[in-house]
């Protein structure tokens, strides 16, 4: 049985399938590239402000909905016909009108429709432990959307300086077969022997060049007799 992070299907997985599996079926990790702590503070923020408050009071671009949970952990039963489940943690869940509820994937990043594909995976699987927890009562999902922020403009006033992030919302289709679909394929993957690495994964050509050059001239040593 294997836990999947719904935040490794939009890099990871896609990047380099040798990398995926040595994280899930053996724990290790490529080295860790910190997020730089200004995008943390605008992000952490930016949530912060929105849980409490109705989508409408941040634009009136935005559907009607109340933000009611920020930074939620999921963790669902097995994906049927799977030995996969689903652990991670969502940005925003927003209480709709009709009782129902939407996931939403906060960005800090240009805005394009490229990234409705990009992501729909990974709020799927959100809204897939979400109505099928492990343990608890089930959260009835009904819309899948990022909300985008990037600042376009700039202004000084009483010694600050306010940069201006305009929301976009991008609603993201749910696709729950398709969803299904590409779960079974990493359980698949899992199930089988190690892939071969991606040519274009930079972080397995840091491996072999690193061993080479740490290595290089060991052929003229002597073995040590111990």
């Amino acid at each position: 049985m294997y836990k999947l992070s719904p935040s490794d299907f939009a890099y990871l997985y896609e990047e380099c399938k040798l990398c995926y599996c040595l994280k899930v079926k053996h724990g290790i990790y490529q080295p860790s590239m910190p997020m730089p702590g200004v995008f943390s503070a605008i992000n952490t923020r930016l949530q912060g402000n929105l849980v409490g408050k109705n989508l409408k009071d941040l634009s009136k671009d935005l559907p009607d909905g109340d933000v009611i949970t920020q930074e939620g952990w999921v963790d669902s039963k097995l994906v049927p016909d799977t030995s996969v489940y689903i652990k991670g943690k969502y940005d925003l869940l927003v209480k709709n009108p009709d009782g129902t509820h939407t996931l939403v994937d906060l960005k800090i990043s240009q805005p394009g429709e490229d990234k409705i594909e990009k992501y729909k995976t990974q709020l799927t699987a959100y809204k897939f432990a979400l109505e099928n927890p492990k343990t608890g009562i089930p959260i009835k999902t009904t819309r899948l959307a990022l909300l985008i922020f990037y600042p376009d403009s700039v202004s000084f006033k009483n010694d600050i300086a306010n940069l201006g992030f305009p929301p976009k919302w991008l609603e993201v289709p749910i696709d729950e077969k398709g969803f299904i679909e590409f779960i079974k394929q990493i359980d698949k993957l899992l199930s089988g022997p190690l892939p071969e690495e991606s040519k274009a994964c930079k972080w397995c050509q840091y491996r072999h060049i690193g061993e080479t050059l740490s290595h290089k001239g060991d052929e003229n040593k002597e073995d040590i007799p111990f």
